[in-house]
């Protein structure tokens, strides 16, 4: 996906700041695909998103979605609305590489924790600590569709 990521027009950004899930999309080391819905932000051309603390069959740093983004970097992250009005429908399709976020990146890490907490009232209220791991996407590529 060579070249500069398309420009996020206001009228995106406004529909991914009033969405609430997003769903991403993985590949595990066999390139099988793996999709999650999540919870996420937009901050200039990264999308964000992090592992709450909603329960998990598994400890955090062993979900698909974290294993899947060390074997196989390259993701995508859908947003969009579904109505039974169809001239109401639209989607927001991101794609670029996630990377885990490090502890040591302690200000943006903090800046996406409060901006996620901003979005988020359940996060706002404990669901998400600040040392959670978080997936920084670096969009390459958005696609977009519908009204928008």
């Amino acid at each position: 996906m060579p070249g500069k990521p398309k420009t996020i027009s206001n009228a995106i950004r406004t529909k991914l700041r009033e969405a609430r899930v997003a769903r991403l999309a993985t590949l595990d080391a066999n390139h099988r695909p793996h999709l999650v819905p999540v919870c996420f932000v937009q901050l200039g051309s990264a999308f964000y998103t992090a592992v709450d603390r909603k329960p998990k069959r598994v400890a955090p740093e062993n979900l698909a979605r974290l294993r899947n983004v060390r074997a196989a970097p390259q993701v995508a992250l859908l947003i969009d609305h579904y109505d039974d009005d169809w001239e109401r429908l639209w989607y927001v399709m991101v794609r670029g590489k996630a990377k885990l976020l490090a502890k040591s990146a302690r200000a943006e890490r903090a800046r996406v924790v409060r901006e996620l907490r901003a979005k988020y009232p359940q996060y706002a209220a404990g669901m998400l600590p600040d040392e959670a791991p978080i997936l920084r996407i670096a969009a390459e590529r958005i696609t977009s569709w519908g009204r928008l």
